[in-house]
């Protein structure tokens, strides 16, 4: 028996739970939270208890052995700028949460105060790995053209620093040694630069880059400015235009990346060119991040769940195969990529971080 450790992930509209034995998975479940159930807590942080209750079911339905487990590992959300690692969830990082000492009120944030109240009592480490702000940038980076609004990094680092840890395994070199563009292509795309181990630059999805399913990517700035001064929609109204109903949504009225190619497949002109927008928009950050590299790119890597279709990785592929070799991990596993992080400090293989 190796190391058994349970990975915990809140997301917008469900709970992602996860009991892993070493690298392989004894079971996994997704938990669906009904909006009505969810609208009574005016704070993401508030469903807290709520959500630890589903937990506590569905590792009672499983028969999850409490005793069994060497950690309990759960998402971390925008806290405070943290280099990449696994941390040990402390005191501090709970005060922070529950009194809003973070980048913004995120239901990831919710992780740490679920794993760590279910390992307290069994006397076993809580952690959590690779938070939305891990942030390596370098100083030219944070330069936005603004000193009130400098850039900031937040960026879907589990799935992205999983990506490149494994890459490196197969290939048998170090992830220090290299020099990865890496793009995350999801609800929200995040394309990275990582320089020997480092993640030193990344669009923020809610902010820059590539438009995506939802989100609106980099706009023009006059045009945003008087959109936002034409009284016609409130702070919030603009908020989920930007981040929710932006991107293909606006373009075509849907999100799901499987029904506009079918709509594709059906001869659809509009669609077609809408994806080919977007992955316009991807090859062109995917280029940025190369001359952030100045070039010295060893290989581009791709992966979230738009990975999965054809017809966008090929129109992203003819006009980035030039820079270096394109490697494809579709999809992504979030409590893999926890439990695998976990396991790294559980083992030895990296230590722990401390969360300060």
């Amino acid at each position: 028996m190796g190391y058994k450790v349970l990975s915990i992930n809140p997301g917008a509209t469900s709970t992602k739970v996860g009991l892993f034995d070493d690298n392989r998975e004894i079971f996994s479940e997704n938990i669906k939270h009904h909006g009505e159930d969810l609208s009574r807590f005016e704070h993401l942080v508030d469903q807290f208890l709520y959500r630890l209750d589903m937990v506590k079911q569905v590792m009672e339905t499983h028969g999850v052995d409490l005793g069994e487990l060497k950690a309990i590992v759960g998402r971390g959300g925008p806290f405070k700028p943290l280099v990449s690692g696994t941390y040990r969830i402390n005191n501090t990082m709970i005060v922070d949460v529950k009194s809003g000492n973070v980048q913004a009120d995120h239901i990831s944030n919710v992780g740490c105060l679920i794993a760590y109240e279910l390992a307290q009592p069994l006397g076993i480490p809580a952690f959590i790995v690779d938070p939305v702000s891990v942030d390596e940038f370098e100083p030219l980076a944070y330069y936005s053209g603004l000193p009130e609004i400098p850039r900031v990094s937040l960026a879907h680092a589990l799935n992205i620093k999983m990506v490149a840890k494994n890459y490196a395994k197969e290939i048998n070199r170090p992830y220090t040694d290299m020099n990865l563009v890496i793009a995350h292509l999801g609800t929200g795309i995040s394309v990275t630069a990582h320089l020997k181990g480092r993640m030193i630059d990344v669009n923020n999805a809610n902010d820059q880059g590539p438009f995506s399913p939802q989100r609106v990517g980099t706009l023009p700035t006059t045009g945003l400015m008087k959109m936002c001064y034409s009284g016609k929609y409130s702070a919030n109204e603009m908020k989920i235009k930007l981040l929710k109903k932006g991107g293909l949504y606006a373009y075509l009225g849907t999100d799901d990346m499987l029904e506009i190619e079918n709509r594709i497949g059906g001869g659809d002109q509009k669609a077609r060119e809408c994806v080919e927008a977007m992955a316009y928009q991807i090859s062109k950050e995917i280029g940025a991040m190369a001359t952030v590299l100045k070039g010295q790119v060893d290989a581009l890597l791709i992966t979230g769940g738009l990975a999965k279709s054809k017809i966008l990785l090929d129109l992203i592929n003819e006009r980035i195969n030039f820079i270096a070799s394109v490697k494809v991990y579709p999809g992504e596993d979030e409590l893999f990529a926890l439990a695998q992080g976990a396991l790294r400090v559980l083992t030895g293989e990296e230590e722990e971080m401390v969360y300060k």
